[in-house]
């Protein structure tokens, strides 16, 4: 029987035999640097984090907060989902948002 592709045989640089062949170093793949597209660095998030505190909320934002606190939680994820293209952001945004609100609440208590 052959050997498959995980079970590979050392090739012994005979022309002949069974494991005949040159001897090569084994390829070891990798993940490609396209994988890490997207991957947020401690830098990027640690700038990002300064300058929303210094420049604070965006007015939609602030809207969408003020749908929150009236309770109008599935307006505010419409008004996100308008404002921002896809629903995921949207909801991520109101998640987002909702924390502001509870760490607002913790701070003023």
């Amino acid at each position: 029987m052959a050997p498959t592709k995980k079970q590979e045989t050392e090739k012994t640089g005979l022309a002949k035999g069974v494991n005949k062949g040159t001897k090569t170093t084994p390829i070891i793949s990798k993940p490609r640097p396209a994988r890490r597209k997207g991957a947020q660095s401690k830098r990027t998030s640690f700038v990002r984090s300064i300058v929303k505190e210094v420049a604070g909320l965006a007015p939609y934002e602030r809207r969408v907060i003020e749908l929150l606190r009236n309770g109008k939680d599935k307006r505010a994820r419409k008004y996100s989902k308008r404002k921002l293209g896809t629903f995921g952001r949207a909801k991520a945004k109101v998640d987002e948002l909702q924390r502001v609100i509870a760490e607002s609440r913790r701070a003023g208590h």
